[in-house]
């Protein structure tokens, strides 16, 4: 578990360099710059290790001051760049099909896709933990390699859930024209693209989810109609059957274990 941990820090490390690549182009010169055979730190060495002026490694304070600033950027983007967009939005969309505003809560429906999410990036996690944390950890590569390590397995899987449409799209309106592979594709133009593809799959998703419980809908709706009972709201009086459904089919199951299978393939 320790281990797992680690090596989610290390693919947030990953991320946030991808994030800063995105943002700078000078720096990401400066950290793609390897280290020389001589042993010397590469860029991002050289800014974990040290310091300014006299060239002293940074304070214990200034070190978790640090620490804290990244805690208030990772998260963020790791949400974006993992599978948590596409299950939380296809899970809101589900409760809004049944007709439930506020069950379950928010704090569940995002409990359920973050545990959801560590299930799905479980194997990039175990493949950040084996090129990239293991060998920082024994020493024989620096931090400047496990990151870029790390951010290439996140590209890996982010490439394969980005659809092709997306990519050229994005591609298109920053003037790059083709790449050769799909490794040679930019963060700067996979992360938008790779969001944009999340988003539009959640809403394929929650229109197949949402198509039974509107024909129930539109069945108790006519069937009031027909006996004329106007008055009375289809809502109340579809809900129930709707939840029946929903229990008889095991939906929970249905749903969770179709969002996980929707990784399995690419986009």
């Amino acid at each position: 578990m320790l281990e797992s941990r680690k090596a989610w820090l290390i693919a947030g490390l990953g991320a946030a360099a991808a994030a800063l690549l995105v943002a700078s182009p000078a720096l990401a010169q400066a950290v793609q710059t390897p280290p020389s055979a001589g042993g010397q730190p590469g860029a991002l060495d050289r800014a974990v290790n040290t310091i300014a002026g006299d060239g002293r490694p940074l304070s214990l304070s200034l070190q978790i001051l640090i620490l804290m600033s990244l805690l208030t950027v990772l998260p963020s983007i790791l949400l974006m760049m993992t599978s948590f967009t596409r299950i939380i939005i296809v899970l809101s969309i589900l409760r809004q099909a049944i007709g439930l505003q506020n069950t379950p809560p928010n704090q569940v429906l995002v409990g359920l896709a973050l545990f959801l999410s560590l299930f799905v990036m479980r194997p990039v996690v175990d493949q950040i933990n084996e090129v990239a944390y293991t060998p920082y950890g024994d020493g024989t590569i620096s931090i400047e390699e496990a990151v870029s390590r790390s951010g290439t397995v996140l590209h890996g899987f982010m490439i394969r859930q980005t659809r092709q449409t997306d990519l050229r799209l994005f591609a298109e309106l920053a003037g790059a024209g083709n790449f050769a592979s799909p490794r040679d594709v930019p963060f700067s133009i996979l992360l938008p693209a790779f969001v944009t593809s999340e988003l539009k799959t959640a809403f394929q998703i929650g229109f197949l989810i949402f198509l039974p419980f509107l024909i129930i809908d539109l069945v108790v709706s006519s069937t009031l109609m027909a006996l004329g009972m106007m008055m009375l709201s289809p809502t109340i009086v579809s809900m129930p059957f709707k939840l029946l459904l929903f229990v008889l089919v095991d939906g929970w199951a249905l749903t969770m274990g179709s969002l996980a299978a929707s990784f399995a393939g690419g986009g």
